[in-house]
Formats: structure tokens, sequence, C-alpha cells
């Protein structure tokens, strides 16, 4: 239905970005919040019209794309308050002391924004990691243009979610380029994106391989640019030995909800699961291949997600000493995906990389070690994560402390006797980590921090106070909170 960008439509789009960037780093902080709410309010409008264009295009049941434009609209208006609020600018001010010897000049430093911004849509999140998704709001807030390039597998949904943006655009008079959406199903597209020399950031959630290919070819640029490429995780769960023996099958039943919601197509899917042998890991793993075979396959996203799911899974369980526990009883039709627990011994694991991969879809792997040494020695085998979680009691905790050490160095976001599916919305959230769940770990993708992968760090040295940005200005006029000769206040100077 919709054709690839040509090169010359990419020049034109980023050359009228790289426009209109000089105007929208302007507007002030409300400005841009109001934009942002109003975006959120014509997601609204679009209506059941919106809903049914995304289910059929997704297969994702209707339930679960009202929540999902409902959490899209709630990021939109979350990160336009924070944006007025201004705690992201970092504003830092160290006035003028002219009896130092040399004197002391007067330094302001704040946040200003990086220029235009790419964000590629997410397969499976058609709202909330697409084209009006967070890495969109994200940068709407730190003053960058947006240039979207639309998922193959959405595309009808990500060119309406477009029209909302540019109506919201238009109705708060924003120059003409402040965003653009293409279309690209080929590699080149995406190339010509990101290297194109207008493009100062790029925001990415999805493979390994696309990610990547994004983060090299920015850093081959003559002007190497930012890229936040968040790339998948399989978020290692350990079970600790007094909280097992406590709860083994509540946990497992809590488990085979979070492997299977979805259809297992989440980023925060916990796809390994590590324990030590004994009786109570057995009956974690009887009572978990018990539920996940009352649990009927799905219909994924998309074919081409389903073909890797049944692939993927495959090769996982055609590995040596891996062995199936469990799949549903009931057998997939097409495009659907089903669920699977194997199990395989820690030595195993710490001897074939295969078992360390992710499996995109509703599959997880229990690891047996033989004991705590072997289940530290698994964990340092471990690359970066999103998400780790312990199923632990305080005791399991302070008794290991080596090992949640070793957790910590893994992952961003740590989790104590939860489920890592269900990513809160809110500032203390971190939806990163080290690579290669993503390429840049000082930064999220979840929560208004994530505004701060857009902007980078200016100084003011010794500026008339009324040539200063109102970020800086002595009266504080916007009334922020700043650090004034290092200490956080809202007053004036």
């Amino acid at each position: 239905m919709f054709k690839d960008a040509t090169s010359q439509e990419i020049d034109k789009t980023l050359n009228n970005a790289w426009q209109a960037f000089h105007q929208y780093r302007k507007c002030s902080l409300k400005e841009r919040a109001q934009f942002m709410r109003s975006i959120a309010a014509e997601l609204e409008n679009a209506g059941d019209e919106l809903i049914q264009t995304a289910m059929r295009e997704t297969n994702l049941p209707e339930a679960r794309l009202r929540n999902e434009r409902a959490r899209t609209m709630f990021q939109l208006t979350s990160y336009a308050d924070a944006c007025e609020r201004g705690e992201w600018l970092e504003a830092r001010i160290d006035t003028a002391n002219t009896t130092k010897t040399p004197p002391k000049p007067d330094i302001r430093k704040m946040l200003v924004p990086l220029g235009p911004v790419v964000v590629f849509g997410a397969s499976n999140f058609p709202f909330a990691y697409s084209t009006a998704g967070g890495d969109t709001a994200c940068a709407f807030a730190a003053g960058c243009p947006v240039i979207v390039k639309a998922h193959p597998a959405h595309a009808q949904t990500s060119e309406m979610v477009a029209q909302a943006i540019l109506k919201a655009a238009e109705k708060c008079n924003l120059p003409k380029g402040v965003f653009a959406h293409v279309h690209g199903a080929s590699q080149e597209v995406g190339k010509a994106l990101v290297t194109h020399p207008h493009t100062k950031a790029v925001g990415f959630t999805g493979s390994y391989l696309g990610g990547k290919a994004l983060f090299d070819w920015a850093n081959q640029r003559k002007e190497p640019i930012p890229v936040f490429s968040e790339m998948g995780s399989v978020n290692p769960v350990f079970l600790l030995p007094e909280k097992l023996k406590q709860s083994a099958a509540d946990v497992a039943k809590l488990y085979a909800g979070s492997i299977t919601l979805g259809v297992g197509q989440f980023c925060t899917n916990p796809g390994l699961i590590f324990g030590i042998e004994g009786d109570d890991l057995q009956q974690f793993i009887t009572t978990l291949g018990n539920e996940i075979k009352a649990v009927s396959p799905g219909t994924m996203l998309h074919a081409g997600i389903s073909k890797n799911y049944a692939e993927n899974r495959a090769r996982a369980l055609s590995q040596q000493q891996v062995q199936t526990v469990a799949t549903s009883d009931v057998q997939p039709a097409d495009n659907q995906g089903m669920p699977t627990i194997a199990s395989a011994t820690g030595e195993a694991f710490l001897n074939n990389p295969v078992l360390h991969q992710e499996v995109f879809g509703p599959y997880s792997i229990v690891i047996r070690c033989k004991d705590s040494n072997e289940l530290l020695e698994a964990v340092r085998h471990l690359e970066g994560q999103l998400t780790a979680t312990l199923m632990a009691t305080d005791n399991d905790i302070l008794q290991n402390e080596e090992l949640v050490e070793a957790i910590k160095n893994i992952c961003g976001r740590f989790i104590v006797n939860g489920v890592p599916t269900g990513v809160e919305v809110c500032l203390s959230m971190h939806h990163g980590g080290p690579f290669p769940a993503t390429t840049d770990s000082r930064f999220t993708s979840v929560g208004a921090d994530g505004i701060k992968r857009f902007a980078r760090p200016l100084s003011y040295q010794n500026w008339s106070d009324n040539l200063l940005p109102d970020e800086l200005k002595n009266s504080n006029p916007l009334g922020i909170w700043r650090t004034v000769n290092d200490s956080l206040t809202k007053d004036s100077l």
C-alpha cells in the first residue's frame, strides 16, 4: 500500500526538519507541552477507526489496543508536564566571584535540544513505542523535530497516528517540518535516514540486528550521532532457596502468566529462569509445566514474528541436554505461538551460547544449577539485560551478597518478588540496560528522564541577564528548580 521513501524524499524531509528545528527549539516549555497534549487529544479523537485498523494489522485484541492507546496518551501528557516543570533541563548556575584570583566568571548551564530525531516504530507496540510513542514524545519535549519511519507491520495504523500529530502541529501553529512520517520496508530507507547530515539522534525499539545496524551506521558518519537502540533481553529470573521452599507452586503460576502474556511478545518477557537443583526446583518446574499446558496458543503480531519464533524455538529445543518440559495441549494454527517450557543443566548453559539467546515469544527455559557457585558463574556469563528478577526472601538476599552484586552489573531494572512484564511509566522507571540490551545504559526509554536522550549540555559564560534563556535568568521567570551555587532552589537571584 505504501511505497518506500526515495532518497530525494528523505533529503527533502530532513531539510524541512532542519529548518523547523531553528524555530521549534525556541518554543517555550509551555508551548512544547501544549503541542504534546494536543497530540494526545487527537489520538483520542481518532476513535474506534484507529483501534480497528490496529487490530487488523497486528492481531492484537481490542482491549489491549485501547489500553495501549491510553498509555500512549498518558506518556504524552505526563512527559508534557515534566517538560514544563523543567527538572530535566538540569539548570545549573554558579555566580561570579570577583574577589577570587583569578576572578571566577558567571557560568550557567542547561540542556538544549540536539536537532532532528529519527524514530523507528516498533513492531510489538503500534502506539506506545511507535509513531506517537515515548521516543517521539521525549524528542518533542526536548525541542527536537521528529521524523518517524513507520513499521511495515502496521503501516496504516502508523499513518493514521501521523495524521493526528500533523493536525496537532497545525493547531499549535508549529513550523512545517516539526514532524514527518515516512515508509520503508527496505534497509536502505533506514540507512538513508540515519546517515543524513541533518539527523542528530536516533530512537529505536526492536531486534538486536536492527538496532546494532543503526548504531553502526550512526558511528560511521563523518559526524557520529547518539543512537538509543533498545534491542531486547532475556530478563533472567533467579529462584533463591528459601523463597522456593516457601512458595514454589505460587511462583510457578505467577511466571506462567508472565511468560505467555501477550503471546510472549514483550521485550521484558522472562526467557531464562535459574534455580538450584533439588525437590523445590522440581516442584516449580512441574507446576510451571502444568500451567503452560493449559495455555492456548495465541496469534502473533505478524507472519514474520511467528516464523522467527518457530525457528528460534526449534533451534533452542534441538540443543544437546535441552529437555522440553511442556507445551500447550492445544496445537497452534497458522501464525500462532506455541507456549513452551524447556529445561537444561547449569553446565549446559555455561557451555552453549545458544541457550543465552532471546526466543521472542511464549517460551522460557529453566536452568538447573548444581549449587550456588554454578549459579554465580551463570550470572557472570550473562550479557546486559533490561531487567533481572530475584524471587527471594530478605534472608536469601542477605546470604547471597556476591550473587546480588553480580546481577546488578548486568541489568537496568532489578526486581524482587515480581515479574518483569509491565513497565510503569514514571520518573523512577529505568527501561534500559547494559549492552546488548541497549546501546547506552545511561538512559531510559520509559519515563520523562528519557527526554535527556535528545538533549546536550550548553554552558553560558559571562552573558548579560537579559540575553540569557528564561531558564537561566536571575528572576527565574519559569519558576523551575535550579542548582544555584550548589543549592537546589526555585528562588530568584
